[in-house]
């Protein structure tokens, strides 16, 4: 196992440097002049020529990129073409703040999910059944900028029950968790429903029952885990589009993310923010993938990796 771990972290490597060779090229295919507008509206065509030598902007692309990785290399992110200041200490505080949203999204839709899954598997073709997949169902068919903003408009201005964006405290964060889990939620639940329905036909849940196993404890002790791989699995590619989802739901509620970052610094033309943000986001949704295998092996110990 350890040397499985080992291996897929060695893999990271190239696929970094893919992504980034991808990021480098496609970001300055964007139309703008990014030197244009760090120079200023009001800057002559020499301030511009001597923003763009400074910068580096001057050189061919195989340069600058040869630069990029020689500097990321080194663990030097590079400096923001808008504010001048190191990459890294604008992530400093942005990155906890996504890290906040992005866990208790994924923490609240995990624990919903299991639960709606689990309660409509059992209770299959009942109301509780019903209830349960037509919440799943709006879960996925609404938007997350106009949940955002339904959301807002009920708890917020209606009923100022929390803020409508901004960091200050937990309740920032509550309406925008909602909002960035619901989809996670409805695709948790409709597979959890899926993949139990499969399980709770097997032949050891008669046997289970066949001994007088107490319904509640064949669905919790042997169904249940043995149904959480598939779910493990969605939970584990469904981080990306936490990651993604960031990007809108940071912006509907004015919070100063990663994603929010992203959106600026994209309008701005900020080529080395855009590919530090998606470089980091890269990375996280490749670790993450790699703590999916690892959970493989604790839900069931008969999977062998191969090193």
């Amino acid at each position: 196992m350890f040397r499985y771990i080992v291996k897929r972290l060695m893999e990271i490597i190239p696929i970094i440097f893919v992504v980034s060779l991808l990021i480098f090229f496609f970001i300055h295919l964007v139309p703008g002049d990014p030197v244009r507008l760090a120079a200023g509206k009001d800057a002559t065509l020499e301030e511009i020529t001597r923003v763009r030598q400074e910068l580096g902007l001057d050189k061919p692309l195989l340069s600058q990129y040869a630069t990029y990785m020689q500097n990321l290399l080194t663990g030097n992110l590079g400096h923001s073409l808008k504010t001048g200041l190191p990459i890294s200490d604008m992530f400093a505080n942005r990155f906890s703040i996504t890290m906040n949203l992005t866990f208790m999204s994924l923490g609240w839709a995990l624990v919903l999910g299991l639960l709606i899954g689990t309660v409509s598997a059992v209770f299959r073709n009942k109301w509780p059944d019903y209830v349960g997949m037509l919440t799943a169902i709006s879960g996925i068919s609404l938007p997350g900028f106009w949940l955002g903003l339904i959301l807002i408009q009920i708890f917020s201005v209606t009923l100022g029950w929390f803020p409508t964006g901004g960091v200050d405290g937990w309740k920032s964060y509550v309406l925008p968790s909602l909002t960035l889990g619901a989809g996670i939620m409805s695709m948790l639940a409709r597979f959890t429903r899926s993949s139990l329905l499969e399980t709770l036909k097997e032949d050891f849940i008669r046997t289970g029952r066949a001994k007088g196993l107490k319904e509640s404890v064949v669905v919790r002790k042997h169904a249940l885990k043995n149904s959480m791989i598939p779910v493990v699995t969605i939970a584990g590619l469904q981080f990306g589009f936490l990651l993604g989802g960031s990007v809108v739901v940071e912006t509907v509620f004015s919070i100063p993310g990663m994603g929010r970052l992203l959106v600026d610094s994209i309008a701005f033309r900020d080529y080395p923010v855009v590919q530090a943000v998606i470089l980091l986001f890269s990375l996280e949704f490749i670790l993450v993938n790699l703590l999916v295998d690892i959970l493989y092996k604790a839900l069931n110990p008969k999977i062998r990796y191969e090193s």
